[in-house]
């Protein structure tokens, strides 16, 4: 275990760098940095599944000031844009929707109302609830687009998409933007997808089988063995290691 830390903190070290997210080096973080903004982050975040090349592409075709503009207006810039499971309509409503939270009081307040009484699961699960209070509006693609709140730990996703934002969010190096101020980053929880769920468990940091989670929460505790304080460090590594194929 000793030898799986020196290589996953050498990894870290080595792509501790804004030459990491690049054109040739495709990832959402890099179109999320350019504004440093936690509203146009979580559309980054939340539109971040399918390849990064199309991830990438899909958020760069959208207009910086789509939250600045009225819905009319708004409306007429996405004309015509989807995104995989998101319709064009999908989209405008989620720009309507991301409007509406930015003028409640924000997606920091939000969260930090569920996460100070009930963990980083609860302050998610606070935020999605009301992301669908504020706009009615309803379809598969949209839905897909939000998750559902976590009632049960034991039967939730990864929540993948979800814990990668609080990632960005929380965490401040040169990669993650650290904009939320007050959440302990040892309370994060790994934002685990297909790559970082393979690698981890070619490296023996991972037992569970399913995806889920309950194997998130897994890792997590594995890797606070390495850093305590700081588990989620180790994240963008163990996802590039995998997405370049390297073990």
């Amino acid at each position: 275990m000793k030898n799986i830390k020196a290589y996953l903190d050498e990894q870290v070290a080595a792509r501790n760098h804004q030459d990491e997210l690049s054109p040739e080096r495709p990832d959402p973080l890099m179109i999320a940095r350019r504004s440093m903004d936690q509203h146009h982050a979580l559309t980054c975040a939340l539109f971040a599944y399918g390849s990064a090349k199309a991830i990438v592409a899909f958020l760069s075709s959208l207009e910086a000031d789509l939250l600045d503009v009225d819905d009319a207006i708004s409306r007429q810039k996405l004309a015509g844009k989807y995104y995989r499971f998101q319709s064009s309509e999908d989209i405008v409503q989620w720009f309507c929707t991301l409007r509406s939270l930015k003028a409640s009081g924000g997606a920091e307040e939000a969260f930090k109302e569920g996460y100070l009484s009930n963990n980083v699961i609860g302050g998610v699960s606070a935020l999605i609830t009301l992301l669908y209070d504020l706009n009615p509006y309803r379809s598969k693609g949209y839905e897909f687009l939000i998750g559902k709140p976590v009632e049960r730990v034991e039967k939730a996703s990864a929540m993948k998409r979800w814990m990668m934002y609080l990632r960005w969010m929380v965490r401040e190096d040169s990669l993650d933007m650290g904009l939320w101020k007050g959440i302990e980053t040892h309370d994060l929880i790994m934002p685990l997808d297909t790559h970082t769920f393979n690698v981890s468990h070619q490296l023996g940091l991972l037992k569970r089988t399913q995806c889920d989670m309950r194997a998130a929460i897994e890792l997590t505790e594995r890797l606070k063995a390495f850093d305590p304080r700081d588990p989620l460090k180790y994240d963008f590594a163990l996802y590039r290691i995998g997405q370049e194929k390297m073990l």
